[in-house]
């Protein structure tokens, strides 16, 4: 299956937590009685217990970590709010010779 950008997938009726830095891959995932397993290219990125309550989400808390730092390098990436990336317009009127000046 491939992992959805919220880095949870579903088995069954509950939701188990994925390493997001596999947002968008192609992973694998293995069940039995008593345990979940999601592998990527045969590594173990996620290994929960099973469980078996309906519409239980099951959280490794190094996977919200993870997660929380992803975010916080994607917001350093952003301008600040406040880096004014607009231009005047009539830097436009000019450009296309509306004012009679030469831009």
């Amino acid at each position: 299956m491939r992992l959805d950008r919220d880095y949870y997938m579903r088995l069954a009726p509950s939701d188990y937590s994925v390493d997001p830095h596999t947002i968008g891959r192609m992973v694998e995932v293995a069940a039995d009685l008593e345990r979940v397993r999601v592998r990527l290219e045969g590594l173990v990125i996620a290994d929960h217990a099973r469980i078996w309550a309906r519409g239980m989400t099951i959280t490794d808390p190094t996977h919200v970590a993870a997660a929380r730092g992803l975010r916080q390098r994607l917001q350093q990436l952003r301008p600040a709010p406040g880096d004014d990336l607009t231009r005047d317009l009539a830097d436009y009127d000019r450009a296309f010779g509306l004012t009679g000046e030469v831009a």
